[in-house]
């Protein structure tokens, strides 16, 4: 198939004990930067939930109710995952079964309320970092240890082999190989399908320059500053923290990062508008930066090139 050969190459990035919406906001936000660094254009991103596992099972419950009587309209492949895989039937790419499918129940329309605040949280991170996406009821995995929010970044030319990149969360994978329970999160792509998007350039080195440390109703303000600087500042290599905790956990992690600066994000510093800019490396007293003016300090500081406004 087209981006799938007898030998291929992935590259991915996942993430273990972090729970919410932030870890896949950010997920979301390296392979949107991704693209923007490789040159990539013409990419869509998609975006679903899966709820619960009890959102879930009554989900493919009802959808198999509501298939069952119609099951003569499906095709050969979703006929059988009618008992055995039930939500794979919503990725056919069946002509027939995707127009049968486009008045079928939507997974949407079942989530438990925790559910339904995750993926709402998700996207007004994506918002505020500038993240254009499309939700799409019919986005699923085929396999059980995936929960919540899953994605997927699609190239515009369509066809069967149109995804470049997919992940989500999947907190049961770890328990289901013998583990504890453990938050997870994560992506994939294959190198080969992404050299084959038009435009593709070779990407610069970078290590983490800046570290992003904030409360938790500083999330959207975190993650649209993160955005604006690896944007405008492609240099300067950003880390936010989505672990939480306290400050002087996520601190620590800050240190440990290897990172020349702390980016402080509380209650107060929200109030007042500023960013408080901690020099872990160096001698430089921890300094309030005005939000609007972080960039052209981060520029100065790192004697970093802006990046044009396409």
């Amino acid at each position: 198939q087209k981006g799938r050969r007898r030998q291929f190459h992935q590259f991915g990035a996942e993430a273990f004990g972090m729970a919410g919406a932030a870890i896949e906001a950010e997920m979301i936000a390296l392979t949107a930067a991704l693209w923007e660094r490789l040159g990539a254009g013409g990419l869509t991103l998609k975006l679903n939930t899966l709820g619960h596992p009890d959102t879930q099972r009554l989900y493919c419950k009802e959808l198999v109710a509501w298939l069952r009587p119609r099951s003569g309209d499906l095709d050969e492949d979703s006929l059988r995952r009618l008992d055995s895989n039930p939500l794979r039937i919503l990725d056919s790419k069946d002509r027939n079964t995707v127009g049968l499918l486009a008045d079928a129940p939507k997974i949407t329309d079942f989530l438990d309320r925790e559910s339904k605040r995750d993926f709402d949280q998700l996207k007004r991170l994506l918002e505020a970092a500038g993240v254009a996406f499309e939700c799409d009821p019919f986005l699923v995995r085929g396999l059980d240890y995936y929960t919540g929010a899953v994605f997927e970044w699609v190239a515009d030319d369509g066809g069967a082999q149109a995804t470049v990149c997919a992940g989500g969360r999947y907190d049961r994978l770890v328990e289901n190989l013998g583990g504890h329970s453990t938050p997870a999160a994560g992506f994939a792509l294959g190198i080969e399908r992404v050299l084959q998007l038009p435009g593709v350039a070779k990407p610069g080195e970078r290590g983490a320059d800046v570290y992003f440390v904030a409360a938790e109703d500083a999330a959207a303000a975190c993650h649209r500053a993160a955005s604006r600087i690896r944007r405008r500042l492609p240099a300067v290599g950003v880390v936010v923290d989505c672990a939480g905790g306290s400050f002087k956990a996520q601190m620590r992690r800050a240190d440990k990062s290897g990172a020349r600066l702390a980016l402080i994000l509380g209650e107060d510093e929200i109030k007042r508008g500023c960013v408080s800019v901690k020099d872990l490396r160096g001698d430089n007293k921890q300094a309030d930066v005005p939000q609007d003016g972080l960039l052209s300090y981060l520029k100065d500081f790192f004697h970093a090139d802006w990046q044009p406004i396409n």
